[in-house]
């Protein structure tokens, strides 16, 4: 029984039919996302009853509701009618032939997440407006499930229930059936505690027995045919780089939970691994390596031990989540849920076959069996399903035909069904040998034809002699959805330069890196400029030859037939990647690369002296530098941009940046030495990154709050926006155009706005700055945004068609200015990184404590070198050949 407010009108949304079937469910009530707002006094005993067959309500409209008073309400909850259990025709088909090797399944309920498909599991970075709607607050920490589980077993033929497991307040997920059909592995979260972790339970409820401890969270298990076991673990350390929700990857441990081993070393979430008949696991990776963060999330395999990591199906057809993707029997076909976009809550999506018959990218092979959403598919045959959603499980047919076989109860509404599994006895798959050396700390990359692959037109053969290694490092903590204030619209993530490693005339490249370290190439010229740039990365275990025809080969063809030879690479032992000698392999804009435009750049390009209306000083905006903002407004600079990925040749870093042409004598006599230029040249490889560590994060944006009634009286009669901007960032706002740059923008100036809006994170090159860049905080007096429209004979620029402004005297303009004294004052007191007594966002600090990084409680008397605990962090999970397993953690990281 349920309360639900009085009111004239109340519209009660989807929550009804989703969670809840019979009665108005707690979860609709109290979501703080419900589309309506529910106000009003609560009466009581107000049951709605579903008479529908198996498919909840539809919206429900309560109007006029009458008073709360004794003759209105119901004496005693009415009792739901549920007819008596029978299978449907399509089950009893299924039961009664002879594939039907199976009476039971088994299946967990558990509270929906309501976060992206990846946000269900951990706890979230921050204290934000968003984080503070989760399910459970505890400890100061906010968590991305709910309370309440159970594991049950059900009888398809009588309807009879079990429940093998039930706790009120803890979490149940994922489970399997082992091979014997004599226990389930599964992931469970107690009552009480934080984090999921390995269990495993005999099928009749008894024997509950842990496997995996400790405080990061072990889910989406599977059982291994060498008697081992896949799983995805936050034992990784890292959030989401476009997020605040917390990474898992694959692990493989022991079938006792020990020897515990990091397979992937991806900075973004992988998700379901599931055996393939051929004894590979087929799971799904998002992975974005500076091409756009949304749409990249497909299947690809990898072998039990970690080797022969493959693409498998979808990888260069952006707007989908391709999850839950397990095989359909006797076939090539898998089964995939097609959540759409960039995936919706709890793997939400349309049951898809999938025959990747003519290769990974052939999206006609792709069959969508029903329109409808579901979740966890599992296909029994070519013509049987069973499928989930929020109000139970059903049987589905090859043409997307639907009955229910599981309906909760009343009681049982608020915990949704999840992962419907049969309880049977199963082969196991063919084992593999295992190839994987985990005494050694490298493994070994053979190319065979740098100059073969799909979007190389015009590079010469002899073009290539090097390849540049880049690492993509992870995020320890993350704040919002946006890249700031780590790139204005360009990589999400920093980026290490391990080093060259030369690429033989004939194309070939033969070479050693670090084992389970995210690496990816740009092709270098004899100037060490960039010729083609990888925007995906790869790996290798301990021990592991990886070889791959040429440039982003099409998957489907082998190496050609022009040479029967030895590839020349091949004819002498690999190469070590040379690194680059007396120079940051991460690189920070501020400590780096500034100090070579102030010496070269800044006496013609500043506040006062803005040549061809440039200013390279580092002079300090609510957000990056005078400088920073320049080079991407004035498109000097083509960083890794967040785009799609696989560009053309010479469109992308060092070779496409004007800055290298700037920087090489011939203009004005700017004439870098040859350690100069390579700063520079990497800090482009590098993905042109504002600071040079992740305690950045969070920190250091200090908006001003214009005074918009001063600034649309005196600015809006020559600045108002003359049509409407490609980017509508903030409904109802008034646009404004300063400058001939698109688009037009409104003045804002809530951080928050600002991140939501998109401006940043999908910036183009070229574009107009955000206006805030045009407010100065480090000398407020020399802002564009005061200049500009002031007389030159106050000391403005008069940039302005006139001057709005005769002197500083002004009533507005010194209203103005005071809206940027008081930002400027913020960053002054809170600092930003790089500045005296900077101090990193408060759970950039817990995160680090949380991983053994940082001491507990933080030393006050200790300054904290941010770039060396961020070092500390990253050499956590190295694998290390003397422990074979990642690195110690709780190394130091103060100053010495």
């Amino acid at each position: 029984m349920r309360a639900v407010p009085t009111a004239t009108a109340v519209l009660l949304l989807a929550a009804i039919s989703g969670s809840s079937r019979g009665q108005v469910s707690r979860h609709a009530m109290e979501s703080r996302d419900s589309q309506t707002e529910l106000t009003g006094r609560m009466i009581d005993r107000l049951f709605y009853q579903d008479d529908s067959p198996g498919w909840g309500f539809g919206p429900v409209c309560v109007a006029a509701l009458p008073a709360a008073t004794a003759e209105n309400l119901l004496k005693t909850e009415p009792i739901a009618r549920r007819e008596p259990y029978k299978p449907g025709a399509m089950l009893r088909r299924f039961l009664d032939s002879p594939a039907a090797d199976f009476d039971e399944i088994v299946f967990a309920q558990r509270v929906s997440g309501r976060d992206h498909w990846y946000g269900n599991f951990g706890h979230y970075c921050d204290d934000s407006p968003y984080s503070n709607g989760a399910l459970i607050k505890r400890d100061e920490k906010r968590f991305a499930f709910g309370e309440g589980a159970r594991l049950c077993r059900l009888d398809l033929r009588t309807g009879r229930l079990k429940v093998l497991l039930d706790d009120p307040r803890g979490g149940i997920r994922d489970p399997q059936v082992h091979y014997d059909g004599k226990r389930i592995l599964l992931s469970y979260r107690p009552g009480g505690t934080e984090a999921y972790h390995l269990y495993e339970i005999d099928v009749d409820g008894a024997n509950l027995r842990r496997l995996t401890d400790g405080p990061d969270n072990d889910i989406e298990p599977i059982y291994l045919p060498d008697g081992g076991i896949m799983f995805c673990s936050s034992r990784c350390h890292r959030f989401v780089p476009c997020w605040r929700t917390q990474v898992a990857v694959l692990y493989r441990c022991d079938g006792d939970g020990k020897n515990v081993r990091m397979i992937s070393s991806n900075a973004e979430q992988e998700n379901t691994p599931w055996m393939l008949p051929d004894g590979r696991v087929l799971f799904m990776r998002w992975e974005y390596v500076d091409r756009n963060q949304l749409l990249f999330h497909h299947l690809w395999t990898v072998n039990p031990d970690g080797t022969g990591l493959m693409v498998y199906f979808g990888n260069q057809h952006r707007g989908l989540a391709m999850l839950d993707a397990k095989p359909v029997p006797g076939t090539d076909k898998v089964v995939v849920s097609f959540s759409p976009g960039h995936g919706r809550a709890e793997h939400m999506g349309p049951p898809t076959i999938v025959e990747p018959r003519c290769g990974p990218d052939d999206m006609s092979v792709a069959r969508r069996i029903t329109k409808r959403d579901f979740r966890d598919p599992y296909a029994l045959s070519e013509d049987d399903f069973l499928v989930a959603d929020d109000r139970g499980i059903y049987w589905m047919d090859g043409r997307g035909h639907v009955e229910p076989i599981y309906t909760p109860s009343a009681d049982d509404r608020a915990l949704p069904v999840h992962e419907p599994r049969p309880l049977r006895s199963r082969p196991r798959e063919p084992v593999m040998s295992h190839r994987v050396q985990t005494g050694e700390d490298v493994g070994t990359f053979v190319l065979y034809d740098v100059y073969e692959g799909r979007n190389m037109k015009g590079v010469r053969r002899g073009e290539i002699e090097k390849l540049l290694v880049l690492e993509q490092l992870p995020k320890p903590a993350n704040f919002s959805g946006g890249q700031e204030p780590l790139t204005i619209g360009g990589t999400f993530t920093l980026e290490r330069a391990l080093g060259t490693v030369p690429v033989e005339p004939d194309g070939s490249a033969y070479f050693e890196a670090p084992a389970v370290r995210s690496v990816f190439f740009v092709a270098l010229d004899a100037d060490d400029l960039s010729v083609k740039r990888m925007q995906s990365f790869t790996a290798v275990q301990p021990n592991e030859i990886v070889g791959c025809v040429g440039c982003h080969e099409r998957r489907v063809r082998t190496p050609h037939t022009r040479d029967a030879a030895t590839p020349q690479a091949l004819r002498r032992g690999p190469s070590r990647i040379r690194p680059f000698d007396g120079m940051p392999d991460v690189q920070d804009f501020s400590r780096d690369v500034q100090p070579i435009l102030d010496r070269h750049c800044a006496a013609c390009h500043n506040a006062d002296r803005r040549d061809g209306g440039v200013d390279l000083s580092g002079d300090l905006t609510p957000l990056y530098t005078t400088s920073y903002w320049t080079l991407f407004t004035h498109a000097l600079v083509s960083d890794g941009r967040n785009g799609m990925g696989n560009r053309a040749p010479r469109t992308i870093g060092s070779s496409a940046s004007r800055l290298m042409m700037l920087i090489d004598g011939t203009h004005h006599d700017a004439r870098l030495s040859q350690r100069e230029r390579a700063l520079v040249r990497l800090w482009i490889e590098t993905g042109a990154t504002y600071p040079g560590t992740y305690a950045a994060l969070g920190s250091g944006m200090y908006a001003v709050r214009f005074p918009e009634a001063v600034v649309r009286r005196r600015c809006a009669e020559c600045h108002t926006a003359k049509k409407p901007s490609y980017r509508n960032v903030k409904k109802g706002a008034f646009y404004y155009q300063f400058g001939r740059r698109e688009p037009p923008q409104p003045l804002l100036s809530s951080i928050q706005d600002i991140i939501l809006i998109r401006h940043l994170a999908y910036y183009q090159l070229g574009e107009s700055r955000l206006y805030q860049a045009y407010c100065n905080l480090s000398r407020p007096a020399k802002s564009l945004f005061l200049r500009a429209p002031l007389a030159k004979s106050a000391g403005g620029l008069a940039i302005c068609s006139r001057a709005v402004f005769a002197d500083t005297e002004d009533e507005d303009y010194q209203a103005i200015r005071a809206a940027i004294d008081a930002a400027a004052a913020q960053l002054a007191e809170r600092k930003r990184f790089g500045m005296n007594g900077f101090v990193p966002n408060k759970f950039y600090v817990q995160e680090m404590q949380n991983y053994g990084i940082l001491p507990r409680p933080l030393p006050r008397e200790h300054p904290l070198d941010v770039y060396a605990t961020d070092r500390a962090y990253w050499k956590s999970f190295w694998h290390n050949s003397q422990t074979h397993q990642g690195g110690a953690s709780g190394q130091s990281a103060f100053s010495r």
